[in-house]
């Protein structure tokens, strides 16, 4: 039987295109700004995700500055299969940028879908779907600075005319894209049902895998997304963050993942108000509006351990992490 380390390094050596051949169909988690860092990532793979993406970088600032890079990316032994997500808004940053974490990951994504004003008017994000031939050659370059087996993908929103999206991943697919990732909302849209139609369309019009990302909140969410549209992985954001245990069937937030996110989150020193919002997101279901208004205003650690404590009779335990690890030898009752 292999160890914990045994399956930590075999899964640190697996690219995206052996992990797709191997499982067929991929649990993602999204990039997620300042919530999808290294503790919330180790936690989610304790709970079925196959892969998972660091929040939004931004390349210009990465590649100048070491206190960005110390800031915006940490990783482990067990952070692994991971795609480390740019904005970039030309072919060099972002090829420079993939160079720096191409030891630490297995693949470096364009950011081609915030809506955020700020960040398309510097040209980031969901401004490159309308500049094909600048997403060419940013993915063209900087495929030709990596090895053959780190990915470089791209995650997209859609247009209104679903022609002119087919029209941006065949450019990327000729120019070498490793895989695509299809938010179905269109810039404008927040709210609305994604487009299963037109993520349906762009994987039968594309040979290289395609993720769908928008409204799986359930591991049934996932299934009926993969029937729906033929898709090779489904990615989750807010699901995720109300129930970073969903790819495994849970339906809410079991009480061992909320263990195992105060463990995580404490050793590997999340800031207080970022530890308490995914706190908050994961109780949400479970908790009574009246209880709610007590936990979700607490202002320090020792508060929430107290509460936890008293509540759920969860406690902060740092006997059960080994190098910033959780100790695969010891597990919880679930």
């Amino acid at each position: 039987m292999q160890t914990a380390e045994q399956n930590r390094n075999a899964m640190e050596k697996k690219s995206v295109s052996e992990l797709l051949e191997e499982k067929g169909f991929l649990r993602v988690c999204a990039p997620m700004v300042r919530y999808s860092k290294l503790a919330f990532r180790t936690l989610v793979r304790r709970y079925n995700s196959d892969l998972a993406f660091t929040p939004m970088i931004i390349s210009e600032s990465f590649i100048k500055s070491q206190k960005a890079r110390d800031s915006e990316f940490t990783t482990n032994s067990e952070d692994h299969p991971l795609i480390v997500q740019f904005a970039a808004n030309n072919a060099n940053d972002f090829a420079d940028a993939a160079e720096l974490v191409a030891p630490y990951a297995q693949g470096v994504d364009l950011n081609c879908g915030c809506p955020q004003r700020w960040a398309m008017a510097e040209g980031y994000g969901a401004w490159l779907i309308k500049h094909p031939e600048l997403v060419r050659d940013m993915v063209r370059t900087t495929k030709g600075r990596v090895d053959s087996d780190f990915t470089v993908s791209i995650k997209i929103r859609i247009h209104s005319d679903i022609r002119k999206t087919v029209e941006l991943c065949q450019i990327a697919e000729h120019v070498g894209v490793s895989f695509l990732t299809v938010h179905g909302r269109t810039t404008t849209q927040r709210s609305e049902p994604a487009d299963m139609e037109a993520i349906r369309t762009i994987k039968e019009n594309v040979s290289v895998p395609v993720f769908a990302n928008g409204d799986v909140r359930t591991l049934q969410d996932a299934q009926m997304v993969r029937e729906m549209t033929g898709v090779d992985g489904v990615m989750s954001a807010r699901g995720m963050l109300q129930n970073p245990a969903m790819f495994a069937g849970y339906s809410e937030t079991p009480l061992c993942c909320v263990q195992d996110w105060v463990d995580l989150g404490l050793s590997l020193g999340t800031p207080f108000t970022c530890f308490h919002h995914h706190l908050i997101q994961m109780l949400e279901q479970g908790l009574p509006k009246a209880e709610k208004k007590v936990f979700n205003v607490l202002t320090s650690t020792a508060g929430i351990l107290d509460y936890l404590e008293e509540n759920y009779g969860i406690s902060y335990n740092p006997d059960r992490i080994v190098n910033g690890v959780i100790d695969d030898s010891v597990t919880l009752n679930r």
